[in-house]
């Protein structure tokens, strides 16, 4: 009985379109019974005397029906329809059977050649009634066919989705219900053992909620997942979801603001209802700063602003009066600094899980799951490119291994091998090669000099990133180019830093040493020394003028639209960013003095063979003297790859 009553319920809903159904048919009703002037149905007898009278201007007789149509003179109202004139309308008619066409043709000339009348008389065929009649509705059924194919297309092309105009305020969520074939699970996600390992607690819950709930424990209701772009969170959290075999619904926070007012609320109040029918189930709000930025901060400055508005009803729906028992919020963005703090509290978005840069074992982990599909032969080692790749997320290390096939691909090679990887490497460091662009010879040897002399100060100071290749193959925007295999560090020292800027420094101090002018080669160099010395000074206290300072507000808060310090300050801080710069620039063109020869060397092979490698440079410089400590960091590198 009560699926009866529930089918009842469907078939008799309420729908917006009858409403519209009604009006038309008003519509139709108005128009057919629409006509102001008085038809007057009269017979063959009185017709002919007031015909005698000439009380009509004009006669129009059907043949086929047998019936004429008369026009009465405006003098003659009165007489012929005997009532009031005014309310006869524009056009009065009358109506009159006559026996047949040749019968009224010869009343027709007798009372011409008899009375003298001046009526005009015109013959028609005669038209069916009922085909007169969808003439006079074919406007409207035009009109019906119209509004439909309007109200077609606004709903995407069905009677009532999520795209109708009338289904505005309904969520956009898309659903991938536990029944679905494409699922994705932790075996799916490589790497990220330490984020997998906290949401593994949601999962446990969602399949066996009795093992928390016996013991009073509740779980949290949201996570929020922090970390830097392409680092997987969109994938662990579609992979919590295949892992519990519960209903995942999945959206952007992008997808509640509209343009109009409080469409964002409604959507918000549609999703928590969908959500609770389907529990226990996920919700997945990607980009979710879009939606959830600090209140107040916004740079519209109108009394009711949207977003506001939609972040309001999200935050009562996740934890208001009522219940959202069994729907679990996960969340991700790369800007938890703007999120409005009330949405971070617990009860909320109870614990953030931050989704870091794979380390050099996750990379080969995240490798070894790209290369799946891929046919590589016995020259490409995981272990080589996830050392090759510091710093690349794993949407990066997903885009090596496709670049990797196409490169193979384009030279008709049958296999991905190790140098496609390196090429695909490049290619997305430093960009495309573009050996046609013209330089002239000046060109080259100002380009060779700066990269000789990068080369050079990386190979003789002891923190600077050990160099893998230098080119001056144009690449991207960019004259020339060198790579470097930086060692992955949690903290960095004053000194890393010093000898990190100098190294930067080599190309524009090369130029002024070797060639007695500079050019505007080194703008990029220049930015990220300026960079790093403001750093330096600001934000690590590293300044020997201004020690143990910090004018950084990691609360998101910043400060307004005045400085954290005073002008004088300021100024100071400015002497010390000159200083460091000035003092790392004297620096690089003194070892540069001392090993002119070497840099001659290398500017010289640079420009025969346009690219060079690591050991071109030991050759010249002899092994570096730092090398045994990178590599002792290769070495525990290597027993931890084993040891796993």
């Amino acid at each position: 009985m009560p699926q009866k009553n529930d089918k009842s319920n469907k078939m008799f809903r309420f729908n917006i379109y009858w409403m519209y159904g009604v009006i038309l048919v008003m519509l139709a009703a108005l128009y057919l019974t629409s006509n102001s002037s008085v038809n007057k149905e009269m017979g063959w007898t009185e017709f002919q005397k007031l015909a005698q009278e000439d009380a009509f201007e004009k006669l129009l007789v059907y043949n086929k029906r047998n019936t004429l149509e008369a026009t009465v003179r405006s003098g003659k109202l009165s007489l012929v329809f005997k009532t009031d004139t005014t309310k006869l309308g524009n056009e009065p008619k009358v109506i009159v059977k006559i026996p047949s066409a040749d019968k009224f043709s010869d009343f027709y000339d007798k009372a011409v050649s008899e009375n003298q009348i001046t009526t005009q008389v015109s013959y028609e065929e005669g038209e069916d009634t009922v085909w007169n009649f969808f003439l006079s509705l074919a406007p409207i059924i035009l009109f019906i066919l119209l509004f439909l194919f309007i109200m077609r297309r606004m709903s995407g092309g069905t009677g009532g989705g999520a795209g109708n105009v009338f289904s505005v305020g309904k969520s956009k969520a898309q659903l991938f219900d536990k029944n679905n074939d494409k699922k994705v699970t932790f075996k799916d996600v490589a790497g990220l053992a330490e984020a997998k390992q906290e949401v593994e607690e949601i999962v446990s819950f969602l399949k066996d909620p009795a093992k928390y709930t016996e013991l009073g424990g509740k779980i949290p209701k949201g996570a929020l997942l922090v970390g830097p772009p392409g680092t997987g969170k969109t994938l662990l959290a579609k992979a919590v979801a295949g892992e519990a075999d519960v209903p995942f619904f999945s959206l952007s926070g992008s997808d509640f603001v509209e343009m109009f007012v409080g469409v964002g609320a409604s959507r918000v109040r549609d999703l928590f209802r969908q959500a609770k029918e389907k529990s226990p189930c996920i919700v997945f709000i990607d980009e979710i700063d879009a939606v959830g930025r600090a209140r107040g901060k916004n740079v519209n400055m109108n009394g009711n602003d949207e977003r506001e508005n939609t972040l309001n009803q999200l935050l009562t729906e996740m934890d208001g009066f009522g219940s959202n028992s069994g729907v679990i919020i996960l969340a991700a963005t790369n800007r938890a600094d703007v999120l409005d703090k009330a949405l971070l509290r617990a009860g909320r978005f109870d614990r953030q899980i931050h989704v870091e840069l794979p380390d050099l074992n996750e990379r080969k982990e995240i490798f070894g799951v790209h290369l799946r599909p891929i046919k590589i032969d016995e020259s490409v080692d995981t272990e080589f490119l996830s050392r090759q790749t510091p710093g690349f997320s794993g949407a990066d290390i997903a885009n090596v291994c496709n670049e990797a096939a196409l490169i193979a691909a384009r030279n008709g090679k049958k296999f991905v091998q190790k140098e496609d990887f390196m090429s695909a490497v490049d290619r997305i460091v430093g960009g495309l090669e573009k050996r046609s662009k013209i330089t002239t010879a000046d060109e080259r040897n100002s380009i060779a000099n700066h990269e000789a002399g990068h080369a050079t100060l990386s190979w003789l100071l002891e923190y600077a990133n050990p160099l893998v290749k230098v080119t001056i193959v144009p690449r991207g925007k960019a004259l020339g180019a060198a790579w470097y295999l930086p060692e992955e560090r949690q903290i960095t020292t004053k000194e890393q830093l010093l000898d990190e800027m100098c190294a930067t420094l080599g190309g524009r101090a090369a130029e002024e040493l070797f060639l007695g002018k500079i050019s505007t080669g080194a703008s990029n160099d220049l930015e990220r020394v300026t960079k790093q010395a403001y750093a330096m000074v600001v934000f690590f206290g590293m300044s020997d003028k201004l020690p143990n300072l910090n004018y950084y507000d990691s609360s998101g808060q910043d400060w307004g639209f005045t400085k954290p310090y005073s002008e004088e300050t300021a100024k100071l801080i400015d002497h010390e960013v000159q200083r460091i710069i000035n003092e790392q620039y004297e620096r690089a063109k003194h070892i540069l003095a001392e090993h002119a020869q070497g840099h001659g060397s290398l500017a010289k092979v640079l420009l025969e063979r346009e690219v060079i490698y690591s050991e071109d440079v030991e050759h010249i410089f002899g092994k570096r003297a730092w090398a045994s400590r990178s590599e002792e960091i290769l070495e525990q590198q290597e027993q931890n790859i084993k040891s796993e």
